[in-house]
Formats: C-alpha cells, sequence, structure tokens
C-alpha cells in the first residue's frame, strides 16, 4: 500500500569534455563520479559541479587517439586507492587519482568485454573476447580460466530417484500428449540483442551467474558458477531469453527477461537454473527492449532500463527507466521516469547507490549525471469529523489502485475501484481540504495532472472501474473532471531531468503545489500551479515561484491549521507563509521561541497539535522518531496521525497509541521509553507491521506485513476514546454495539458518567430496542468501578459522580432501568424486568416468581409479551432450578410451586406427597414449616409463635437449637409465662457461656431472683448480688454473711476498697475493713477510718509499722534500679565509643573482648527487670522487689548497637 516519493533530486552538468560518456562507478568515500569515454576518464564532484580530475588514456596508447575505444568497466578500489579500468581492447588498468599515474596490470589479447568485481571487492572476472572467464583476486593474480560455454550441467544437477520414465509420469491437466510431445526448439536471440555476455553476483559473493550466447543454438543461457568457477547449474532452454541479467542481493533470484510470442516478460531464475516467476512489462512485443535490469542494495526496487525498437534506421529512439515493487505476489510499476529522444539525454549508464538503498544514479550521453532519492510514503486522505474518508491510492503503473477503507479490507493488489490514465503515474496527491479529501490528483509521467473528483456527476465514467470480480458499487466512485499539462518552461539543460517536479501537493481547488531543483546547488524552487477557466487539456499557470536557500527534502501541511512545513537537507525545518499575500519562508519555532531543526534527516514528516501547540513530527530511515527537534524514541518504524491521537509500530512488534491532547513532549518522551510496562496505549502486532491508515470516526488502524497482506486492528485507546464520544453525544446505540463487538466491559455505559446515564435512561433503552441485548447489559454488572479499574479515565475527561453514592451501583441501575422498562413497555421487556429483579444484589426472586405467576393468570397475553412458561425458562436459565424451587416455595403459593417443580427434573412421587402434607396444615404452622424446610428460621419462629400453647414446646426447642432468644423474647409480652420461660433458658445459656453478669440481668428480668443472685455472684457483680438479696428479703445476718463471703472473693481479686466497704456498712466490722485497707496501701482510706470511729490506737500498733515498710521496700528497688540504670550508662558510652572507631576504620579484626559480653548479658538482665516490674506489690507486711543478678564474664559474638 506504498509508493515511491522522490525525496530529492540533482542534477549535474553538462560537462565541457572530450567524447560522449560510456560508463561510470561512484566513489563513495569522496561522493564523487567517475565517468570513462573515449578518451578517458573524469572525476565529477557533484557538490562543485564541477570537473576534479581528467585523466586521458589515449596518451599511455591504452585508448585509440580517434575515439574508437571502448571502456567495458570501471571500478574503484578504495583499500588501494585507485580505480580499476578494462577496455575492449583487452587491457587492465589501475590508475591512482592522487597521482594520476596509470599502471597496466594486465592484457589479453582477445580483448575484453565485461569485467565485473565481487560485492566484497576480493575478486574480479573478466570476460574475454574468446568467451572465457578469468577469475582473479584483487591483487590480480590469477585463480582460474573456464571456457564459458560448458556441456555438463554444473555440480547442481539434478538426481533421478526412480519415478521411471517421463512418459509414464503424472503431467497435470495436459495430460498424456505431453509425454509425446517432442522439445521444441530453441530459437536464437533477437536481432536486439548486443550479443555480449552479462555478469551478475550474488549478494554475498558466493556465486556468479552469467549469460551468454550459445554458439551451437544462437539462444542464451544463464549459467551459475562459484567463487572457484566452478559450474554450479545451467539454465532450462528459454525461448527468447534477453540478454539484462541481475541477481537479486538477497540471494533467492536471478531477474533476466524474456520476448513471448504475445508479451514481454521479466522472469526470475532459482539458482538452480529453473523458472521461479515473472510479470510482464506494459507494452506490446517489439516495441521496446530491455537494456538492463538492476536491483538496489536491499532487494526491494528492480529498475529496468528500456528503450524504443528503432522502426526505421535514422529514426530517434526513446528511453526509460522503470521502477517495479512487489506486494502480496504482485509487481507494481510505482515510477516511470520517460528521458525523451534527444541524444543528449539518452541513458548510456545506471547505477543503484552502494550504501544508500533508495538512491539511483543515471547517466546520460550529454554529460548529464542524475541522481535522485527515494522513499516509501503512503498516500492516504485526509478527512476528519463528519468528512468519513479513508481512502489509500497506490500506484500501479498507468493506473491507480484506490481502497477505501471505511466501508471495506480490500486485500492488495486488489482494491475498491481503479483509475486508469493514458500514460504511468508518478505522483498521487488528495485534496488537503478535509470537506474534499475524496478527490484525487495525479501526475503521470508525460508531466499531465488529471483531477478526479466525487460527486456533481451522473454519468459512469469509463477510467474509473470497480476492483476485484464481481463488485458492486457501495461507496461513491470519483470521476475525471479535468486534465491540466504542466509547461515546463526551464532552460534546456533542465529538459534532461524527466522528473522536474516532486511533492506534489494538492491546496486549493485550482492551485497545486510543487517543488523542483534550483539552477544552482543545494537551492530548490517551490511553484504555485495555478488552473486557468480553459476545458480539457488546459494549461496549468505558473503563478509565482519561490526560491529556497536549500535542498527541499519533505512537504507537509495540516488540513485544519492550513499550515505548510518544509524540511530541508540539514533538517532545518521552514514554515511556508502560502496564503499570505506575498509568500515567504519563515523558521518553524517550537513553543520556546527557539528554531527547529531535525538532529537527522527525516523521510516522513507531519504536522500535529501537542497540547495546544503545532508540532512536526519527523521519522528518519533509521527509525529515529522527532517531534520538534526531540528525540521521543528510537524504534518506531511507522507513525500515523490521527484526531488527538498518535500511532506509532515499534521494532518490538507493538503498536502503541497516545494521547496529544493535554499533554507535553516530556511526558510523550516518558510514555514512549515506559511502552514496556502493558495498558490501554499499547498492544502486540504482527511482526513487521507498518500502519497503512486509520479510519476516521471509527476504530479500524489498517497495518500491513511485510509480505504485503493487510489485518485491521481495533487499538484499545481509539476504541475507548471513541465510546467516550458517543456516549458524551447519547449515541448508546452505537457504543453499545461497538463494545460488544470488540469485547469492551459493557459496565462503561454507566461509569463513564453516572449521573448522564441516569438521567437517560430511557433514552438508552428506546436507542437499544433490543431484550437481548439489555439483558445482556444486565449480566455483565458490577459493582466495580470500571473508569479506575480496567478502563482508566483521560485526564481531561470530566466523569460525573454517581449520584446515590451510599446505594449500591447494580441495584440502582436495575431499578432505574426497571421503571423505565415498566413505563415504556412492559409487555416488551418482561424478561428484561425479571433480569433486573434477579440481578440485584440481594435477588428479589420472589417477586420474578410473583411477576410470572401473574402472566399465567393473564388470560391474552399481549403481542409483544412473552408467556407465563417463557419467562419461568427464562428466570430458569438465569437461576439454579433448586434454588427457583425453594424461593417459589418461600411464596407460600402451591400453584406457583407446581409450575417452577414441573419444569425442574424433581420427581413427582418426591415433592406431591409433600405439598399435599403441607396443604392440609394450619396456615401459621404451614408457613412455620415451609420457612424450616428452607431454613428461614426468624420467620419459621414467627409463624411457630401464633399457633398457641400446645406447640410452645417445639417453639423453645427451635429457640434453643437456633439461638434465637433476642427474636424470641420480641415474640411475647414481659408478663407472660412464655417470656419467662424463654428468658430463663436464655438466661442459662449466657450462664453456659460464663456471661454470668448478663445471665443475671435476663434472669432478674424474669424474676428468677435467686438464680439471678447466683449469677451476680460468680461474676463478683456485689451491687447487683446486694440487690438480688434485698429482693429476696436476706435478714441482717444473712446481708453479713452474704457480705463477709463477697469482701473474700473482692480481696482475692486485690480489689481491698470494695472488700473494706462490705465489712464496714454490711457486717459492721470496720477493724477488719481498716486491715484490708492497710493490705491494699489505701493509706487515706484506713486513714479516714480510723478517726471517723476514734480507733488512734490502730495508728501505733498498725497503720505506722505498715507504712515504714513499705518505705523500705521502696527505698531497696529504687537503689537496686538506680545501679542497674548507672552500669549499663557506662556500658552503652563504651560501646558507643568503640562503634565510632569501627566506622572509622580504626578498629582492627581482633576478637572482641568481653565488655560488649556484659553488655549482652546485663541487656537481657534489663529485658528481665522491665518485665518483672509489673509484679510489684504493695503490701504492709512485705514488698518486694525484683534485684536483677548478673551472669559472670563470658565471650560472644559482636553486637552493634
Amino acid at each position: 500500500m506504498r509508493n515511491l516519493k522522490l525525496l530529492h533530486s540533482r542534477e549535474h552538468g553538462p560537462v565541457q569534455a572530450l567524447g560522449s560518456p560510456q560508463c561510470f562507478c561512484l566513489r563513495a568515500d569522496q561522493g564523487t563520479l567517475l565517468i570513462g569515454s573515449e578518451y578517458g576518464i573524469l572525476e565529477l564532484d557533484p557538490a562543485i559541479r564541477g570537473v576534479m580530475n581528467d585523466i586521458s588514456l589515449t596518451v599511455d596508447g591504452f585508448l585509440p587517439e580517434d575515439g574508437s575505444g571502448h571502456i567495458v568497466g570501471i571500478e574503484d578500489l578504495p583499500d588501494q586507492e585507485s580505480v580499476c579500468i578494462a577496455t575492449a581492447a583487452g587491457d587492465v588498468i589501475l590508475c591512482n587519482l592522487s597521482t594520476k599515474q596509470l599502471e597496466c596490470v594486465g592484457s589479453v589479447d582477445s580483448g575484453l568485454t565485461t569485467m565485473s568485481w565481487s560485492p566484497d571487492q576480493e575478486l574480479v572476472l573478466l570476460v574475454t573476447g574468446q568467451r572465457t572467464l578469468i577469475m582473479m583476486t584483487k591483487d590480480f593474480e590469477p585463480i582460474t580460466e573456464r571456457e564459458i560455454h560448458q556441456d555438463d550441467f554444473g555440480e547442481g544437477k539434478f538426481i533421478t530417484v526412480g519415478w521411471g520414465k517421463k512418459e509414464t509420469q503424472f503431467h497435470g491437466s495436459e495430460g498424456k500428449q505431453a509425454a509425446h510431445r517432442k522439445q521444441t526448439e530453441v530459437p536464437p536471440a533477437s536481432s536486439s540483442d548486443d550479443g555480449q555476455p552479462r555478469v551478475t553476483w550474488r549478494g554475498d559473493g558466493q556465486f556468479v551467474a552469467v549469460s551468454a550466447i550459445c554458439p551451437q543454438t544462437g539462444a542464451r543461457k544463464i549459467r551459475v558458477w562459484s567463487r572457484e568457477l566452478v559450474l554450479q547449474s545451467t539454465s532450462e532452454p528459454i525461448p527468447g531469453l534477453e540478454q539484462a541479467l541481475a541477481w537479486k542481493p538477497s540471494g533467492s533470484l536471478i531477474a533476466s527477461t524474456q520476448e513471448k510470442p504475445n508479451k514481454h516478460d521479466v522472469v526470475f531464475f532459482e539458482k538452480n537454473g529453473l523458472l521461479h516467476g515473472e510479470f510482464t512489462l506494459p507494452f506490446q512485443k517489439g516495441k521496446a527492449k530491455v537494456n538492463e535490469l538492476l536491483w538496489n542494495l536491499d532487494s526491494t526496487i528492480l529498475a529496468v532500463w528500456l528503450e524504443d525498437v528503432k522502426k526505421e534506421k535514422n529514426s530517434e529512439t526513446n528511453t526509460y527507466v522503470q521502477l517495479w515493487t512487489v506486494g502480496n505476489y504482485h509487481w507494481y510499476l510505482k515510477q516511470s521516469l520517460h528521458f525523451g529522444s534527444a541524444e543528449k539525454s539518452r541513458l548510456v549508464s545506471l547505477l543503484w547507490d552502494p550504501e544508500i538503498p533508495y538512491r539511483l544514479h543515471a547517466l546520460c550521453r550529454g554529460w548529464h549525471a542524475l541522481c535522485y532519492d527515494w522513499h516509501w510514503s503512503t498516500d492516504c486522505s485526509t478527512g476528519e469529523e463528519s468528512h468519513l474518508v479513508a481512502n489509500v491510492a497506490v500506484i500501479d503503473g498507468d493506473k491507480v489502485l484506490v481502497t477505501a477503507f471505511q466501508h471495506s479490507v480490500v486485500p492488495p493488489p486488489m482494491c475498491t475501484f481503479q483509475l486508469q490514465l493514458q500514460q504511468a503515474v508518478n505522483q498521487v496527491a488528495f485534496h488537503t481540504d478535509p470537506t474534499k479529501s475524496a478527490d484525487l490528483a495525479v501526475l503521470d509521467a508525460s508531466n499531465r495532472i488529471s483531477v478526479y473528483r466525487v460527486g456533481d456527476s451522473t454519468v459512469k465514467d469509463p477510467t474509473v472501474t470497480l476492483g476485484g470480480s464481481g463488485f458492486k458499487a457501495s461507496v461513491e466512485t470519483p470521476h475525471l473532471e479535468k486534465t491540466y499539462r504542466v509547461e515546463v518552461c526551464c532552460g534546456e539543460g533542465k529538459q534532461v531531468n524527466p522528473l522536474t517536479f516532486r511533492l506534489f501537493t494538492w491546496l486549493q481547488d485550482d492551485t497545486f503545489l510543487a517543488v523542483s531543483q534550483g539552477q544552482l546547488a543545494m537551492h530548490s524552487i517551490i511553484h504555485h500551479l495555478t488552473g486557468g477557466p480553459e476545458a480539457e487539456g488546459g494549461c496549468l499557470h505558473l503563478r509565482l515561484s519561490v526560491p529556497v536557500d536549500g535542498d527541499v527534502i519533505s512537504l507537509c501541511c495540516n488540513p485544519k491549521t492550513r499550515a505548510i512545513a518544509l524540511q530541508l537537507a540539514d533538517g532545518q525545518i521552514l514554515k511556508y507563509l502560502w496564503e499570505a499575500p506575498i509568500p515567504a519562508l519563515e523558521p518553524w519555532r517550537s513553543s520556546t521561541g527557539s528554531a527547529v531543526q531535525f538532529p537527522s534527516l527525516c523521510v516522513q514528516t507531519a504536522l500535529a497539535m501537542i497540547g495546544g501547540e503545532e508540532a512536526i513530527l519527523g521519522l528518519t530511515d533509521r527509525c529515529r522518531f522527532f517531534i520538534n527537534d526531540v528525540e521521543v524514541a528510537s524504534n518506531v518504524t511507522s507513525f500515523a496521525r490521527y484526531d488527538d491521537f498518535l500511532l506509532v509500530t515499534t521494532h518490538s512488534h507493538t503498536c502503541q497509541c497516545v494521547s496529544l491532547r493535554d499533554t507535553s513532549l516530556k511526558v510523550l518522551q516518558a510514555g514512549f521509553s515506559s511502552s514496556s510496562s502493558p495498558n490501554e496505549t499499547l498492544r502486540k502486532v504482527e511482526r513487521g507491521s507498518r500502519i497503512v491508515t486509520v479510519v476516521p470516526q471509527d476504530t479500524k488502524v489498517i497495518l500491513q506485513m511485510p509480505r504485503g497482506n493487510l489485518e485491521t486492528v481495533h487499538h484499545r485507546a481509539l476504541v475507548l476514546a471513541q465510546i467516550r464520544k458517543w456516549l458524551n453525544r447519547l449515541m448508546f446505540k452505537e457504543a453499545f454495539e461497538c463494545m460488544r463487538k470488540l469485547r469492551i466491559n459493557l459496565n462503561l455505559l454507566y461509569d463513564h458518567n453516572p449521573k448522564v446515564f441516569l438521567e437517560n435512561v430511557e433514552t438508552f433503552i428506546k436507542q437499544i430496542d433490543s431484550v437481548n441485548y439489555i439483558n445482556l447489559f444486565f449480566t455483565e454488572l458490577k459493582e466495580e468501578d470500571f473508569t479506575k479499574t480496567m478502563y482508566p479515565s483521560p485526564v481531561s475527561s470530566n466523569v460525573q459522580l454517581q449520584q446515590c453514592p451510599d446505594q449500591k451501583k447494580v441495584d440502582l441501575i436495575c431499578d432505574a432501568m426497571r421503571a423505565a422498562m415498566e413505563n415504556i413497555n412492559p409487555q416488551k421487556y418482561c424478561l428484561s424486568i425479571l433480569t433486573s429483579h434477579v440481578k440485584k444484589s440481594t435477588p428479589e426472586l420472589e417477586i420474578a416468581l410473583q411477576k410470572v405467576h401473574e402472566l399465567r393468570e393473564t388470560v391474552s397475553p399481549a403481542a409483544e409479551g412473552v408467556t407465563a412458561e417463557a419467562a419461568l425458562k427464562y428466570l430458569l436459565f438465569l437461576v439454579d432450578v433448586n434454588e427457583l424451587y425453594d424461593h417459589s416455595l418461600g411464596t407460600y403459593d402451591f400453584d406457583l410451586v407446581v409450575m417452577v417443580a414441573e419444569k425442574s427434573q424433581k420427581d413427582p412421587k418426591e415433592y406431591l406427597p409433600f405439598l399435599n402434607t403441607l396443604r392440609k396444615m394450619e396456615t401459621n404452622y404451614q408457613h412455620y414449616t415451609i420457612d424450616k424446610y428452607l431454613k428461614r428460621y426468624k420467620k419459621a419462629l414467627c409463624h411457630l409463635s401464633k399457633c398457641g400453647t400446645e406447640h410452645f414446646s417445639e417453639f423453645l426447642s427451635l429457640v434453643k437449637d437456633q439461638n434465637l432468644y433476642n427474636e424470641a423474647l420480641k415474640l411475647y409480652p414481659p408478663d407472660t409465662p412464655e417470656h419467662k420461660a424463654v428468658g430463663s433458658a436464655f438466661g442459662e445459656h449466657l450462664k453456659q457461656k460464663h456471661l454470668y453478669e448478663q445471665a443475671g440481668l435476663i434472669f432478674a428480668r424474669c424474676s428468677a431472683f435467686e438464680r439471678a443472685l447466683d449469677a451476680f455472684l460468680s461474676s463478683g457483680s456485689w451491687q447487683q448480688a446486694l440487690c438480688m438479696a434485698s429482693r429476696l428479703g436476706y435478714t441482717a445476718d444473712q446481708l453479713a454473711g452474704l457480705a463477709r463471703s463477697l469482701a473474700g472473693k473482692l480481696v482475692e481479686q486485690r480489689r481491698h476498697a470494695e472488700a473494706a466497704i462490705l465489712l464496714e456498712q454490711y457486717a459492721q466490722d470496720y477493724e477488719e475493713a481498716v486491715l484490708l485497707l492497710l493490705e491494699g496501701t489505701v493509706w487515706e482510706e484506713a486513714l479516714r477510718l480510723i478517726h471517723k470511729y476514734s480507733r488512734l490506737d490502730i495508728l501505733e500498733t498498725n497503720f505506722k509499722p505498715a507504712i515504714l515498710e513499705a518505705q523500705r521496700n521502696y527505698l531497696v528497688f529504687l537503689d537496686s534500679q538506680k545501679t542497674t540504670f548507672t552500669h549499663h550508662r557506662k556500658r552503652l558510652l563504651v560501646v558507643r565509643e568503640l562503634n565510632e572507631q569501627a566506622r572509622q576504620g580504626l578498629l582492627d579484626d581482633e576478637t572482641p573482648n568481653c565488655l560488649e559480653a556484659d553488655l549482652i548479658s546485663e541487656t537481657s538482665s534489663i529485658v528481665t527487670a522491665s518485665d518483672m516490674s509489673g509484679k510489684y506489690s504493695h503490701s504492709n507486711s512485705r514488698i518486694s522487689a525484683y534485684v536483677p543478678a548478673l551472669k559472670p564474664d563470658c565471650s560472644c559474638s559482636w553486637w552493634n548497637v
């Protein structure tokens, strides 16, 4: 799907020299041309357009002075700093261009017809006048000599494997008659054949092919030889085989030409001499002859040098050069250079550059040297927004194959439609106006521009035909509106160059832009070509020409802003102000105001808006990708700009799509550098894929594989962007269909903008208008927010928050859509309404079943509605049949239960007796039995409570089994025996779980005060216990005994203050109370009681001794702690000093002494002391403190403290 675009052309000459040029070669290291003539060699420097060296070969007698000599070969030898020249007289000459010294290194008496060096310049092959081959080293030492014509086939001779005679073998569609057919004799070569041998090397220099005329038959044969001149194979007899010969550098095929009875073909041979494909040249037999075939460096372009066959002796002949490429097994004629019939413009030699793959050199008889730089380019339309056009034009000789990817993806070489021209096409340009992007202008080899427009014509154009076989016109085809003639009003010398104009651009309806070479080196001219009001065959007028100081390499136009950017050969970017009254050029400047210049020459450029700033994009032939003068990636193989997106393919076989809106160069650079992390902007593609085009207002990205076949991918970033556009425009149907087709989760329909979706639910349902699609939407709903997890929204998008954040998302959507469907047409959307009930977070199966039951009771369902059986069958598809049976049973509607059971696989012998048993029960007990069967125990308990006292024992058993005490207590009034029985059971249940205080409260509520007292005693709630004792009517003595019992338990719990209260207030024993307070170190309360009861004697007998004992224990503990702290502080200082010395490298590697061991030992003692300090007990009789014991010295490992 690509064409060859002329980036640059240079013309050198004419040069004032003797004779006429015969052959030439390149000096790649110097950038000069070495041209051989009848009198010598000449070195031409294209940079200065002058002659550097002019060396005569007639002075030393290598060529005759009368000009009858001929140079058969010339080769630059950089390693020897010389040039090798071979003459027809048989001399092989080395010429040092620095000293201009000539040396004859060898001579052949019979003369030479050809000299050919191997690609590595290690060997040279000479073809002598006696038709022998001489292989020599680069030092001109002979290796071997062989006759060209050999009777043997060669070492690659085919082996018979015993399949019988040829007469008995299978002959395909030709039948058995083919076995008896006599082999036709091969006719001799045509009269246009020059009869000279041709030599071509394989790209790796391991083999060489020689084409020569067989002396016996007069026909040409191709023989393949090894480097040692060992014959490998001989071609099969090919009638009409011609002189041209070129071995594909990749090594797969050898190209030649064959004249057939009704056509002229370029044929291909394998190394074994067998034919392997061909293609036909676009002219009739006998009209032209092929002089030479030449492959470019990477084997992608085959150049065919032709000239007209002379009808009369003195008639002038035209010369041509055609450039052919192959894709998807079809050969395309991409460029046709017509050099005319003038003597000075006739080609004498053609050569591909040995280092730059797409550079072609040509030498004309009038001492003109031409140089063309080509590169691949995809010619596609630029329509966007409402003008949905995605046309791609492919040049194929005199036809332009146009594929409309908006409607269909047609694999090449087929197309949607094709344009038939009168001459071979060289350039194609779509209209730069986005509203007219389907219009097409074609520039052919005769400098005529054919304008094709879409619309405004009802007559079928015979030059426009549909592609393929049996195609129907699903697109609007263009028609030929007008043909302009471009007059080249230049100097006489300029007429030699067949490609005057390049970078052809269609700006306005009648205005075209083209670039040509200037009169001076490294200068270009921009031409404005304007069409007049003339009819067919009118001439384009040259409105104005703008000189450019530099070689214009590329030109790109932004269809939206109408800006034009030019790239010069040095990478400088210029802005062309073509709409100004006086068109002018100015440097392209970035946002910082600096002039933009690409670090390397870019072969593909484009303009794009990045973050509101117009920037220029560039891609080099080395896969370096630039935005302005910043390199953002170094592995890009192709790129395309679409709307606010930039798509690139990389060497890692990925296609990355990044948004250009609200971004910057730094962000883009970081995004390309981190492209290895998977996200929605990155996707894998097939190896070697290149972007052809992106379909506007769609999600299709057209990729072409290396072989030529096409693949359509839907990049996730483009898909999501397009879906968001549709949702913002409330185009729910388009978004839904795209999401369903490309498997985008349907939750995005709501998550993109919940508020808008809920406000337009009815619009969504009416646009979708399909029960199945709505059900599909329901089934994919999840509580997850997919704009945060799976499809993060762009920074610039304004996503609305959910209207009801407290309500679950699925429930909110189901309720909203169910209400809308019931409002629109409940009969039509019955199944969707059922789905909305089932899909809720808590499925409303009972309601759904009830709706099914209502359908069954409906006498005549609506025309758009569904039957109850169909609705039930659909419910069974959504819900497990057993679960649905249980829920139907939970409705207590036996008709509904039977309806569901009939659709299930249940045995009627099992469920019918069960249902009949239930029917016979009292209603409440029936509901209880059903709820218990369904394990809905709370409902069952409620129904059982209504069944009377005869079922209370069953009620109490259910409460105990299912632990439903709280629910059961609510079902009976507090004063009823049932409530007390449930409470007593609840209290016992709590006692079993050792929840004594709660059990006591429950017992007290049920008036079981004795059991409540026991529970409070067990829990230590002495206040509640005393209250229960009061309710039980305890006497003073009973209360005193109870108080002493409680006090003992409180002392065990070290609650001395509370125990003292019980002894003082209920047992009337204040002395014991004071002793308990002293034991518990409650000094103030003990002192209060002593003074309250005027027992000052206790101060001397108990109070003072107890407080002095406590003081002594405290002092001992403090001394111990102080000693330990001081000891460890000293050790810590020592360790810190040692660590500091170790950090400074002052500590040697000796075994550490026992200071650290002491530290470790005493650190463990600190831990022990700190752990035991919580166990200190305050007592009037004893105060104990744990004193840590130091461990003896011991060896230990080094610690870093």
